[in-house]
This record gives C-alpha cells, structure tokens and sequence, in this order.
C-alpha cells in the first residue's frame, strides 16, 4: 500500500520506518525546508528502544547516546537523596532493553538516515487532507497533491491534522515552563553531580542527565508560572534561571550560573480524545497525546505508536486500511492516554511545598526504592506492545 506521513520528526519518522517495515511505500512530508538541530536532551526507556531494536536502529541509537548507570532523587535545598534506582546493565537485564539518554537532534538524525531521502519531501506544508472510501490526499502549499491509501499525521502538538478531523482543539499550557540548557561536562566536574539527578523543590524541580557519551550535561529546570511561550528557540532572560531557583543546593545554583545560552519552553499538553482516526486517517505521537515530560516518557509513547501502527497494517489490504487503523487506536489510545496522565501526576508530586504532604511523598518514595530496583514507570518498561493482543 502506499502512506503518507505528514512531519518529519521523531514519531513521523517512527512511523514512516515502521510502515516501511510491515511492506509498503511511505512518502513523508514536511513543512520545515531542512532538518535543523532543536530541542535538547530525551530519555528513551527500554519499552522505547525495545522498537528501535526491531527497526535496527539501536546500535546507531546506543552509539550516540549515554548510557546512565542510576538516577539519584534529591531534595531542593541541601541535595539530601530521597533516593536512587539503577538504570543501567540492570535495567538492560531485566527488561531485555537498555536505558538510553540522547539528543533528541541526534535521534531524529538516525531515523532519517534508515528513510530514504527520496522518500521525504522538505519544505511542504500541508494545507489540507481529504479522503473518500478508496483513498486518502493531502494537498501541499505549492498546490501539489500526493494520493495514498492512508496519511498518518505526526504534525506535533501543534497538529492542523487533528483539527481538521475533530474540530477546534487548541494545546493546552500546563502552568509550567522548563529553562533547558547544554554544558560541556569539563564545566561541571568539579561539582560532584550525580549521573542522573532530579531535585524536588516547591512549585519546582531541576533535571539533569549526560549526553553524547557523557560529552554534555543537559540541563532542565522546570517551574510553575502563569504564562511562557511555547518555543524551542526562545531565550530565557539574563539571570530568569537564577532567581527561580534562588536558595536551591549550591550545585543546582552553580550549573544554572555556568550555563551560557538558556532556553525558556513553555510546556504544553494536548485534551486527550476519544478516538484518534477518521477512515484512512489517523493522529500518532503528539498530534494525538502530548503530555507533559515529568515520566520521560514523550518520545517513547510515539515511537510505540509507530510500533504498533506498522504492526497493524502488516497484512492488511486497501480495504483494510479504515479497520486497521481501528485496530491500532484501540491498542494504542487507552496506554497512551494513561501515560499522560501519569505524567501529569507526577509533576504535581514533584512541585509539592515544604510540609506534611513532600514529607509524606519522601517517605513513600525511600520505601519504593528499599524494595523495588526500578522507579514505579517501569511497570511501563516490561510491555511490548507488540506481543498484547489486538483488538477485534
């Protein structure tokens, strides 16, 4: 069969190699005239690398990416641990996968190179898609028209796509915001950081994990606020990182200090629907669930899509296409949206004040980690998406 996929990011790629595997002609489209380096750092957990395996990227993935051994939560003011989790031969041994940190450029790099180049048409936004019981077309800004049995749209959290199938939908800010920056590690070694951290704090937490083989410290600090813009290019003001997190742990105060060029991103989500597809249409990765990134979990929910989109449609037929899809959103749509709101859970347990309740938080917390090797996500960790019965 012949799809289209319309983005070019991770899930569009995603989905673009998936279909590809499962047999068919994809043509991907994008509106950006080339494929530029934004954003930051990603973590793909192994039910995300679990997928890249059977694409056979995970060796390409693994050789650009850091390969965490733990992940330390800490407390705001003086970096006292609540606790820690492994992350790293552990994990792998137990769930089959690795735990990978990456830049999300540097991802997105890999799966363009595993789509052929002829395959992906730059610079063309999508001004519309139409479809009739046959067929299914996207019409493109330069007046061009491109005919296929299905059109998966991964246009991202600012998705035309879903609105053309479901009507008005704007994305939604959650009230918080993340300053996102990269430093040299020859910067910050003298800090004693642990591998992965995360810092809780009232109304705030502070991330941070290594990239390119520990080359890179990624830097997110995410706090609560009334507005932010969402960019992945905008600049925060001089000193805006230093007085959110003013009395923080030296540590914290001493990487946002050395950090050169901070980028402020507000973070939006996208109402979860009720249904993804329309016909020989459908919704994949944030054009059908952006969720705030507090289970890191973003990225691997549309690399998962992708998965199980391909799955779907290995053996159908033209005429499969409408049930097929259906198939696919009923596998898909329940996880995702459970994963979204787990995330938003999480960013209110991070950001609770000083008191009884982050007291409370801290201690259960200890006692997950006194039993468990792993963080309550990896109940995640252990599914493939691939080997849960499909719907009928």
């Amino acid at each position: 069969m012949r799809a289209i996929v319309v983005g070019a990011g991770i899930a569009g790629l995603a989905a673009a190699l998936s279909l590809r595997r499962a047999g068919h002609e994809v043509t991907v489209v994008e509106q950006a005239p080339r494929l530029t380096e934004l954003g930051a750092g990603i973590q793909l957990a192994p039910n995300a690398t679990r997928e890249l395996r059977r694409l056979g990227l995970l060796g390409a993935v693994a050789a650009r990416s850091a390969h965490p051994a733990g992940v330390s939560f800490r407390t705001w003011s003086d970096g006292a641990e609540i606790c820690g989790y492994a992350l790293g031969r552990e994990v792998e041994e137990e769930f089959g996968a690795p735990y990978l940190q990456i830049h999300r450029a540097d991802l997105r790099d890999a799966l363009a190179a595993a789509v052929p180049a002829a395959s992906v048409r730059l610079d063309s936004p999508v001004v519309g898609i139409d479809q009739d019981e046959t067929s299914a077309r996207v019409r493109t800004a330069g007046g061009g028209s491109l005919v296929a049995d299905l059109v998966v749209a991964a246009d991202g959290i600012r998705s035309t796509a879903r609105q053309w199938l479901f009507g008005p939908d704007e994305a939604v800010f959650s009230r918080t915001a993340a300053y996102r920056a990269l430093l040299p590690a020859g910067e910050v070694a003298d800090l004693g950081l642990p591998d992965t951290g995360i810092w809780l704090g009232p109304g705030r937490h502070f991330v941070h994990y290594w990239l390119r083989g520990g080359e890179l410290l990624n830097v997110v600090a995410v706090f609560g606020t009334d507005a932010a813009q969402e960019s992945w290019t905008a600049r925060a003001e001089p000193g805006e990182p230093l007085r959110a997190f003013d009395g923080w742990d030296p540590r914290v105060l001493s990487v946002l200090e050395r950090a050169g060029r901070v980028l402020r991103y507000g973070i939006h989500t996208r109402t979860p629907l009720t249904r993804w597809h329309v016909g020989r249409v459908t919704l994949l990765g944030d054009s059908a669930h952006a969720m705030v990134p507090f289970q890191a979990q973003g990225a691997a929910q549309a690399v998962l899509d992708a998965a199980v989109l391909g799955h779907c449609l290995a053996d159908a037929t033209a005429d499969d296409v409408p049930a097929a899809l259906g198939r696919y959103e009923r596998r898909r749509l329940p996880r995702a949206t459970s994963m979204q709101a787990a995330s938003a859970r999480a960013g209110e347990e991070f950001h609770l004040p000083d008191g009884p309740g982050a007291r409370e938080r801290n201690a259960r917390m200890a006692a997950h980690a006194a039993e468990h090797r792993f963080m309550p996500v990896a109940a995640a960790w252990g599914v493939d998406v691939l080997d849960e019965r499909p719907g009928p």
